[in-house]
């Protein structure tokens, strides 16, 4: 995860954390939605119910959104949104290299 809190790094891409100024019940709530709206997702595709699997992909994106990791940003200091950017393309490269050994 960033100092800032604000990214987890999956194979030296960053990518946002949800928000985490979320009520715990709330943020449970959504974590359940987003499992079975993953769920839904992957049954319509065993089944080749191409409809069934983009509402499906409609619900992982709404609970991603309300999570905070897709969407507007959560923080509020203006900073601008790297999601999905690499680490070592961003302002966190420093941070990044330390952290793998590479700087």
């Amino acid at each position: 995860m960033t100092p800032d809190g604000r990214y987890f790094v999956v194979r030296g891409r960053l990518w946002r954390c949800a928000n985490p100024n979320l009520a715990d019940a709330q943020r449970t709530r959504l974590i359940a939605a987003l499992m079975a709206a993953r769920r839904s997702k992957q049954q319509a595709m065993r089944a080749g119910d191409d409809a069934a699997r983009e509402a499906a992909r409609a619900q992982v994106d709404a609970a991603k959104i309300a999570l905070g990791e897709r969407g507007p940003v959560w923080w509020d200091d203006g900073a601008p949104d790297f999601n999905r950017h690499l680490a070592r393309n961003s302002p966190y490269a420093a941070w990044f290299a330390a952290l793998s050994g590479d700087g």
